[in-house]
């Protein structure tokens, strides 16, 4: 496969001339066969380098992705780019399963994207055998790393994947990745002979500023007022979203909120507003970014501290995209250390309060001894807590070690969006009669509102078609359901119903095994995370930048020279040694091939710390650069 082909395919569907930096290697890679794993920050395009390929293969691409929402969100995008695509996932249909099976069995998708969880499902698997598989991608492939911050155990599925068709290529994308977890993902996939692409995790557009305060609601305001621009603020609680959003409005900065409690239309009405510059400022849980691309945004706030530097970064990532200067704000006061290591302990629950968990929740969900074998059933976690007086934090977190043990699995991203598809051929709908004034111009409104009824199920919004009938929603409902028992049409009505899966039958408590390496092992391993991040948040001598860097496993370069310390080193260096950094500036302009610290040190006689400041100082600068810790002069 020629370059030619891949930049006409990336101008036909997506009308770019040319590819970011990372894609083309990553398409061609794939293309020649290769086991491929890319390390993309947030914001870096990873979809291109597999929806790019899919279409240049002649066979199917076969996508495995955590997020039900996120791979609709896909499937949507690619249909509106002229790409044949479809998903599987728990929460559908019987009819749109049958639908989306007969466009994989017929040729009818180049995309097909999954959940782990699919996996375990012996009819797809047998399905699958019958297709021409050309490619195998893995994104958020972290998560198939019990060193990962977000394991899945449901992606160790992905291996009988691998294994069904040995002689296809795998991609792996992620956008955060330790180089331990690096390593893991390439066993874990038992890729042969990986070519790996890194791109840099600097963001030389950002700037990263820490700020401690004992007032961090003000501290929000003084920003968001000396600023310009779209801005997110990320907070760990659903009831602060609104409490900082409401005081924002109130000082006269225009702000909404976001979390996961939210119903599902008013997440996507206020997504839009913010998307289309409505709303200025979003505040928002974590619930809030996957998916997100806006490109303008200016300012990235957290006003809590997240637990790791993985979610950190990924979150602090979404400011920027369009390259122009921004600004990452971590707020920390006193507390938040203490606050952070407290939750290490939440998160690990002794062992037999999470084994008396499992044979409650088996219990309630009437569940018996050696039944349960992949069984799929919803769960009211709020009334389970109510029922067995849990905190909800506490109760989700013995739930997830029972997940990464392998007895259960909370899937908690379920919530659905109305859909509709029309069931009656096209004469049949013009000859209806014995339909409601109501039910005709629902029907008529829905015609002429939404493509693609005849062929498959399409999200709608009642809220949407109240506003364009002047019906109000209660009979918009009504007219929907009495248009359903016609045969007129299939309606799914939105739902939010978290699931229980049980990949495994149902073990008496006293054999339930929570071992060393999902308790201990895993403990110590987020306890780690934790120390990075505080060390990170109250770190008062090293660049802000240079740590992430270096977290990431990018030990070399040169302090960024934006962030607030490197300002704050600059502002007292520029006064202090002037003397000095002549001293430099004459020696690297006399060596054009550079020279390391080392050797600087013995023939300049300045102190290495004194040294490095300095240097630090000409990279922030411009007049200088490094490149693997040797320093050059650049000739402005």
């Amino acid at each position: 496969m020629d370059s030619q082909t891949i930049h006409d395919i990336l101008k036909k569907h997506w009308g770019y001339d040319s590819f970011r930096p990372l894609q083309e290697d990553i398409i061609m890679s794939v293309l020649g066969g290769r086991d491929t794993l890319g390390l993309m920050p947030t914001g870096g395009g990873k979809s291109i380098t597999f929806q790019v390929p899919a279409l240049a293969l002649p066979g199917l691409t076969v996508v495995v992705t955590p997020l039900i929402s996120l791979m609709k969100d896909q499937v949507d995008n690619l249909k509106r780019r002229r790409v044949k695509a479809v998903y599987l996932h728990s929460g559908m249909t019987t009819r749109e399963l049958k639908i989306a099976r007969e466009k994989l069995m017929n040729g009818g998708a180049k995309l097909l994207y999954i959940s782990p969880e699919r996996l375990r499902n012996q009819r797809f698997i047998q399905e699958l055998r019958t297709i021409n598989v050309s490619l195998i991608v893995v994104d958020e492939a972290h998560c198939i790393s019990q060193w990962g911050y977000d394991f899945r155990p449901s992606y160790l599925n992905i291996r009988s994947l691998r294994r069904l068709f040995p002689k296809v290529s795998v991609l792996a994308l992620t956008a955060t990745a330790t180089p331990h977890v690096e390593a893991d993902i390439l066993r874990q996939l038992e890729m042969k002979d990986p070519a790996v692409f890194r791109m840099s995790f600097s963001r030389s557009n950002l700037n990263y500023i820490v700020r401690p305060t004992e007032t961090k609601i003000y501290e929000v305001f003084h920003i968001l007022s000396r600023t310009v621009g779209t801005a997110i603020v990320y907070v760990r609680s659903r009831k602060r979203t609104r409490e900082i959003a409401e005081y924002l409005a109130s000082a006269g900065i225009s702000a909404t909120y976001y979390h996961a409690g939210l119903d599902i239309s008013l997440k996507e009405e206020r997504q839009n507003e913010w998307q289309r510059g409505g709303v200025r400022v979003m505040v928002a849980t974590n619930a809030f970014g996957m998916g997100i691309d806006k490109p303008d945004v200016r300012v990235v706030i957290h006003f809590d501290m997240p637990p790791s530097l993985e979610e950190y970064y990924q979150e602090a990532g979404r400011a920027g995209r369009d390259g122009k200067l921004s600004y990452v704000v971590l707020l920390t006061s006193r507390q938040d250390s203490s606050l952070l290591r407290r939750r290490v302990t939440e998160v690990f629950p002794p062992r037999d309060e999470i084994k008396l968990l499992y044979e409650r929740v088996c219990n309630y969900l009437h569940v018996a001894l050696d039944e349960g074998y992949e069984k799929l059933v919803e769960f009211d976690l709020d009334h389970f807590c109510e029922v067995f007086k849990y905190q909800r934090r506490r109760c989700l977190a013995s739930l997830h070690l029972l997940g990464q043990a392998g007895y259960l699995e909370y899937m908690e991203e379920t919530e659905r969006r109305s859909r509709v598809m029309i069931t009656c051929t096209r004469e049949e709908l013009y000859h209806l009669d014995r339909l409601s004034g109501n039910a005709e111009m629902v029907l008529s409104k829905l015609l002429r509102m939404y493509s693609g009824l005849f062929a498959e199920y399409v999200h709608i919004d009642e809220r949407t078609v109240s506003r364009e009938t002047g019906l109000d929603e209660r009979k918009v409902y009504e007219a929907l359901l009495e248009l359903a028992r016609g045969k007129v049409l299939s309606y799914v009505p939105r739902s939010r119903s978290p699931y229980m899966f049980f990949p495994t039958a149902r073990e008496e408590k006293k054999y339930v095994l929570i071992g060393k390496n999902i308790y201990e092992e895993r403990k110590a391993v987020i306890s780690a995370r934790t120390e990075a991040m505080i060390d990170y948040g109250f770190s008062k001598g090293k660049c802000r930048e240079k740590m992430l860097l270096e977290y990431f496993g990018e030990k070399d370069g040169c302090e960024c020279g934006r962030c607030d310390i490197c300002r704050d080193r600059r502002t007292s260096v520029k006064g202090r040694d002037e003397a000095q950094l002549t001293k430099i500036i004459a020696y690297l302009q006399g060596r054009p091939a550079g020279a390391d610290v080392r050797i600087m040190e013995r023939d300049l006689r300045i102190p290495s710390v004194s040294l490095s400041e300095l240097l630090s100082y000409l990279c922030g600068e411009g007049f200088a650069e490094s490149d693997n810790g040797v320093y050059r002069w650049v000739n402005n």
